[in-house]
């Protein structure tokens, strides 16, 4: 009895062995790397980085939670921009349309495009523009892969607290710099990864050295980060010459 105990014992620790191991291998696709990862993650790395999970749109309120102002400053960021009444701007991942609705009337003269891959982020904010009675924004059905803008199109491009989640980060990247015009501005809003005392998962976070890396691989260059809002980076790209 105990040789057999001993032998399914044996066994045991061999398959967990071997399964820990293959938990541990990893696969490479292109840019992308493969592997095990945490519980916030997709499984999916890309320069080092685990890609997160996309916020479902079950996460409306918290986007338009009250307390939003305080803690993030939208207000200073907004002014971060120097919007011009003329502006052509996206919003990536726009969510709620939290950022699209208080951008809208300051670019009056221009077209905000608010792009989502959500049906239900998109409902939201054509419901809430058409009851401000702003006409200038655009509702644009994004893909993992491409934000479906036209090429030249763009004079600001504005991106908080969602590249971090992009499924396909160079894709997305490539895409939207095809979009932005040669004198463009992307500003890439990202809680700061630095900073252990901001209340957010590593995952949602990233480092102004990753987040410049990763930019530089798709082209653009770091023109400054203003670090004047509360928990947030706010680094503002161009295409590189």
């Amino acid at each position: 009895m105990k040789s057999i105990f001993s032998t399914i014992l044996i066994f045991c620790l061999i398959f967990l062995a071997t399964t820990h191991c293959l938990a541990q291998q990893s696969t490479e696709e292109g840019p992308y790397t493969f592997k095990r990862g945490s519980r916030d993650g997709i499984g999916k790395w890309y320069m080092g980085r685990e890609i997160a999970h996309v916020m479902g749109y079950q996460g409306i309120n918290w986007l338009n939670r009250p307390e939003r102002e305080r803690e993030e400053n939208t207000g200073k960021l907004i002014k971060n921009m120097e919007i011009r009444a003329v502006d052509d701007i996206a919003d990536i991942g726009a969510g709620s349309g939290y950022h699209v609705l208080k951008i809208a009337p300051i670019a009056s003269e221009g077209t905000i495009y608010a792009v989502d891959i959500q049906d239900e982020m998109l409902a939201e904010i054509r419901i809430n523009s058409e009851r401000r009675n702003l006409t200038n924004i655009e509702i644009i059905k994004g893909s993992e892969s491409s934000v479906n803008l036209p090429e030249n199109s763009i004079d600001k491009v504005l991106m908080v607290d969602v590249y971090h989640e992009f499924n396909f980060p160079v894709e997305m990247i490539a895409s939207i710099n095809k979009a932005m015009r040669p004198d463009a501005r992307l500003y890439l809003i990202e809680y700061r990864g630095e900073d252990n005392s901001v209340p957010i998962k590593p995952l949602h976070k990233m480092t102004k050295k990753q987040a410049v890396k990763e930019m530089q691989a798709a082209g653009l260059e770091l023109v400054k980060n203003i670090s004047n809002l509360p928990w947030q980076h706010c680094m503002v790209f161009r295409k590189a010459d």
